[in-house]
């Protein structure tokens, strides 16, 4: 069967999570970590994409990113792995590939899952028995949105001013949603849509985005059962 388009289109949040192969680490060091950072920064500006939110894991990479074309996406996480890999190799004393081949992603309806999204990010360390709290992680976008930490990488979303009047009262509502946590099932569909390649909403936003994008955001509905006679 042939393997299905990745789905981009602009002016969308995507989820995108870059695994290692054979989920091995992709940092050996927090050096590694500010470099895939500082590339992230560079290649976004450049290629019009804009970085909502991040977490980096020992072994995969989550971004939460709207691209000002169709090809934003794509092309930053080539330039990424093409500069990242090459510097690990080197700096590590390997060969061969870091990364998985085809990063995984999915377009996330703003007003139902963006922040999902986010807090779900957030809590990774968490739930990978890292760290206690999210702000115990310093490799996430998470200190940024809660006011500890200014990060020039993230870019907020629109949805994230609407959460207060003030930065205090922004950065306390958002604190909150990390403090709520997530609902399993809000978590295992963003996952699923993820490593899928379909896009995460609501049927009316599901077929409001089918007539924009370059193919079916959604798995075709199952025919109508078979009459018996």
């Amino acid at each position: 069967m042939a393997r299905l388009a990745r789905l981009t289109v602009p002016g969308y949040p995507h989820h995108i999570i870059q695994r290692g192969n054979n989920r091995q680490p992709i940092f050996a060091d927090d050096d590694d970590r500010r470099l895939l950072l500082k590339l992230v920064e560079q290649n976004a500006k450049e290629q019009g994409v804009a970085v909502h939110a991040y977490v980096l894991m020992d072994n995969h990479v989550h971004l939460l990113a709207t691209p000002e074309t169709g090809t934003g996406v794509p092309r930053l996480l080539q330039a990424i792995g093409r500069r990242y890999v090459r510097h690990f190799n080197d700096r590590h004393g390997r060969t061969g590939t870091l990364f998985e081949g085809r990063y995984k992603s999915t377009l996330v309806q703003a007003d139902r899952y963006l922040l999902a999204c986010m807090v779900y990010m957030d809590l990774n360390p968490v739930r990978a028995g890292i760290v206690a709290s999210a702000a115990d992680w310093p490799w996430s976008s998470h200190r940024h949105y809660v006011g500890t930490l200014p990060d020039r990488l993230v870019t907020p979303h629109p949805l994230y001013w609407a959460l207060g009047n003030t930065p205090f009262a922004r950065e306390q509502a958002y604190a909150d949603l990390v403090a709520a946590g997530i609902a399993k099932d809000t978590r295992d569909l963003l996952t699923d849509a993820t490593f899928r390649g379909w896009a995460a909403g609501d049927a009316q936003f599901l077929a409001h985005l089918g007539e924009h994008a370059p193919r079916r955001p959604s798995p075709k509905s199952a025919g109508r059962p078979r009459k018996l006679v």
